[in-house]
């Protein structure tokens, strides 16, 4: 039966197809990295009606009959325990007919196409009487209970969310953060600066793919939802004004509690006097001579706006006929926060002070009306496939992309003020974009010079957190050499609690070792001034093998990968570029030594980035170990990249794409086997995302077999614990607090369990488009270590959240015993 059922999962979940939602890993450096917001948006193969095949339902009656015949005679649960025998074999046998499955799921072809209504419907749904819950009219016979085929699909709909309006939710849990007062002020000023940029990222990727994807079919659908590109779209609109409400409403919270702190932002109607004067002389004489303004006309065509710079635009008139003035706000030689003199900290935005100005620009012309704007462009750009060919030089191909990413059609546009309706008609016709593409905002439209104000704040203490330095680890000596402390016992570090000292000493001490031959590493991206990079090229100089995977398609970190990859080869190390249609975001460092005829590997496998500043602001974890097994497989993903393949199979790894989503699920159905059994059955994790629908499915059907999962992830997650009958087993929490939560690792079994570190997430992007790399923990210490980080992020009720069955998420209730899991951890630390 659970077989049958399992099909039923796999025809109507469509594991075959790759993931409409999931496209193109917000820089949003601070809370959500590049990587995170684009995954790859690909059309759905899946997306059709499924009709469940008469003889599963026939079986799933048959099934529910039995049951309350059980409970009606009040049978143990064991007088089930053949079938549950049988269930266990048919669980083993899935991932062995996959590839068939697959092919066959691949081949169907559906015509759905439900609204996203679909979804509240499920919700609604699964309210109802349904699978898992008793019913309370007995004279209903049990076929009667039992839910149609189309019931129980829409009751499995209400087990999802829409990847994008997910993401939505996490960026409002970081603006909560900007609202909520007990952070101290000058933090919060950071947490509504990375809002303003997640959004903005959010809108060039995520809503600049939908929208290509709209261009290419209406019929494209999101295969968790049922919902068109067009439907996301309005949906995501929807959610901006609210959230863009929000933030106006905040920064005018921020303002006033400035003005208590002494620094003032000012709005020009609320000056007069010497400040006026001030500003005159100012704009007169410092301003105005750098200024570009242009009048739109017949001679004069629509200019081209940049992507994220603010413009003035003032609709003039001059002998009854209209036109439109222009004037760029943007400059490098102005600063944007001008300061009035006769205050100590009393400022005004540049272009709030253009905009005041514009009837002195414009002074042949009456100025009818004057706005700010902004527009935000696409920015989903990718190598076409003829640019992969031989003899093409990508670096000079990611170059060119990255150029013409400033030049991409505008994604969404911004305005303050009133807008004149014909004037509104035209700019839109001019940049070719729709009016549900454009918000209008009370607050500045870019919030980067908050930056600045905190600099000025910097005196206060109290109004930031408390400064706290990364220690070494306890069993670290920093006076000994760090690779005989890796062959003594691995070692681990938990960044940034953990100085990243240790690996940069392992690479340093690499260079210098006559015994090493060479030195092998993956680079996604890295800080501007790379000590990790200066100690390869260190290496390079000293004569060692030093072959770099420098992953030029890093999103947004592109001219930084590129002019790193530079001084890399003008140093002598040997440059790879990752593989035609596969990122590599592995984050994996092989030092090779030769002794005594013998190859000796010292490795080290991590969760984030090679990246000094952002092992101070991301929680991340990086194992260091002399395990020769684990260090023969990490050299076969090498030797593999080089030849520009993938792994096949590894004995120790999970290694993305091809051996990594099918191990998960045997882990999983590991842990469905023991709860059917009646044993203890458990599975945690903590990710960033969760988007793949195959390890979705898999996990609701851990659920529905009564296995424990807790989940923490940080950003979107299309799954929705707590739905009753289908997830009510998995409880998913969210932490966003002073730190990026960054790092992924997952655990199998209540007992003994199995432990990983992984660069991957549950998203399709890592699942199956990258290469990605998963180590286990055999390290009884350090396993013991991270279990109980992971329980003291799962009792954290200060910074995290729950989701509730509807999707909405919650802060934690906080009760007597507050633990802030971010704070305990420095705690340790500083004992």
């Amino acid at each position: 039966m659970l077989k049958r059922l399992r099909s039923f999962f796999k025809n109507l979940f469509g594991t075959s197809g790759r993931d409409a939602s999931d496209k193109a890993d917000v820089n949003t450096e601070a809370f959500l990295t590049p990587e995170e917001a684009v995954d790859d948006l690909t059309p759905s193969e899946d997306a059709g009606e499924f009709i469940l095949p008469e003889e599963v339902e026939t079986e799933i009656q048959k099934e529910a009959s039995a049951k309350k015949k059980k409970n009606d005679s009040k049978k143990p649960a064991e007088t089930n325990a053949d079938e549950e025998a049988s269930d266990g074999k048919d669980s083993e046998q899935k991932s062995s007919n996959k590839k068939k499955s697959d092919k066959k799921d691949s081949d169907k072809k559906g015509s759905d196409k439900k609204d996203s209504g679909k979804k509240d419907s499920g919700k609604k749904d699964s309210d109802k009487k349904g699978p898992g819950k008793k019913g309370s009219d007995k004279k209903k016979s049990a076929k009667d209970k039992t839910p149609s085929a189309e019931e129980f699909k829409n009751r499995l709909y209400s087990c999802y969310d829409n990847r994008e309006l997910s993401w939505l939710k996490f960026n409002t849990r970081v603006l909560e953060e900007a609202e909520d007062m007990r952070n101290p002020l000058g933090e919060r000023l950071s947490f509504i600066s990375v809002f303003q940029t997640n959004l903005d990222e959010f809108f060039r990727v995520r809503v600049g793919s939908l929208y290509d994807q709209m261009l290419v079919s209406e019929e494209i659908r999101d295969n968790k939802t049922n919902m068109t590109c067009r439907e996301q779209i309005s949906a995501i609109c929807q959610q901006t004004r609210m959230l863009t409400q929000r933030r106006d409403a905040a920064y005018d919270d921020l303002k006033d509690e400035l003005r208590e702190h002494g620094v003032e932002i000012m709005e020009l109607p609320e000056l007069d006097g010497q400040d006026i004067e001030f500003l005159d002389a100012y704009f007169e004489n410092a301003v105005y001579p750098l200024l570009a303004p242009q009048i739109v006309g017949k001679k004069q065509p629509f200019p081209f706006l940049n992507n994220r710079e603010i413009y003035v635009v003032a609709v003039l008139e001059k002998k009854d006929k209209e036109s439109l003035g222009i004037i760029p706000c943007s400059t490098d030689v102005l600063p944007r926060l001008i300061r009035i003199p006769a205050h100590k900290n009393r400022y005004v935005l540049l272009e709030d002070l253009i905009l005041r100005y514009a009837d002195n620009v414009f002074d042949q012309y009456t100025v009818l009306s004057k706005s700010q704007i902004r527009i935000l462009r696409n920015a989903d750009i990718d190598p076409d496939e003829d640019m992969y060919d031989d003899d093409a030089d990508f670096r000079k191909i990611m170059e060119q992309l990255v150029s013409r990413r400033s030049r991409l059609a505008p994604i969404k546009l911004e305005y303050t003020g009133a807008l004149d309706e014909a004037v509104f008609s035209r700019m839109c016709d001019q940049l070719k974009i729709k009016k549900k593409y454009v918000f209008h905002c009370n607050s500045p439209q870019d919030l980067s010079f908050f930056a600045e104000i905190r600099d000025l704040l910097r005196g206060e203490k109290d109004l930031f957190f408390e400064k706290v330095s990364p220690q070494i680890p306890e069993d670290i000596d920093p006076k000994k050499s760090i690779l005989d402390q890796i062959r003594e016992k691995d070692r681990f570090l938990f960044f940034p609690y953990d100085s990243m000292d240790p690996f940069l000493k392992m690479l340093m001490e690499a260079a210098d070792n006559p015994d090493v031959v060479s030195v092998k590493v993956t680079l996604y991206r890295m800080a501007p001034h790379s000590k990790v990079v200066e100690a390869l090229m260190r290496a390079a100089e000293q004569g060692k093998e030093v072959d770099v995977l420098v992953e030029l398609r890093a999103r947004f970190d592109e001219e930084n990968n590129i002019d790193w990859s530079r001084r890399l080869e003008e140093a002598g190390c040997r440059i790879l570029y990752g593989l035609d249609n596969l990122k590599v975001h592995s984050k994996i460092c092989l030092v090779t030594t030769r002794r005594e005829g013998h190859i000796y590997y010292y490795t080290q496998i991590g969760t984030g980035n090679y990246n000094e500043d952002t092992a101070l602001q991301y929680t991340d974890f990086s194992l260091l170990t002399a395990n020769q097994e684990i260090g023969a497989d990490v050299s076969d993903v090498f030797t593999k990249l080089y030849l520009g393949e993938v792994v096949d199979e590894s004995r120790y790894l999970l290694v993305a794409p091809k051996c990594f989503s099918l191990p998960i699920q045997e882990k999983i159905d590991a842990q469905i086997a023991l709860a059917r059994e009646g044993k203890p059955a458990y599975i945690g994790a903590k990710m960033n995302s969760l988007t793949d629908k195959p390890l979705i499915e898999k996990l609701i059907e851990a659920s529905m077999a009564g296995v424990k999962i807790e989940l923490i992830v940080r950003g979107a997650c299309c799954l929705i614990a707590g739905v009753p009958g289908l997830t009510d087993n998995i409880e998913i929490r969210s932490i966003v607090g002073r730190y990026l939560e960054h790092s992924r690792f997952y655990i199998f079994g209540a007992a003994d369990p199995e432990v990983y570190l992984s660069s991957a997430d549950f998203m399709t992007r890592n699942t199956t488009h990258r290469v990605e790399v998963a180590a286990p923990v055999f390290d009884e210490e350090i396993k013991a270590q991270l279990l109980r980080i992971f329980d003291t992020l799962m009792k954290g009720n200060v910074k995290a959240r729950t989701q509730l069955a509807d999707g909405r998420y919650v802060h934690v209730v906080t009760g007597a015993n507050a633990i802030s899991a971010q704070s305990r951890f420095w705690s340790q630390k500083y004992r």
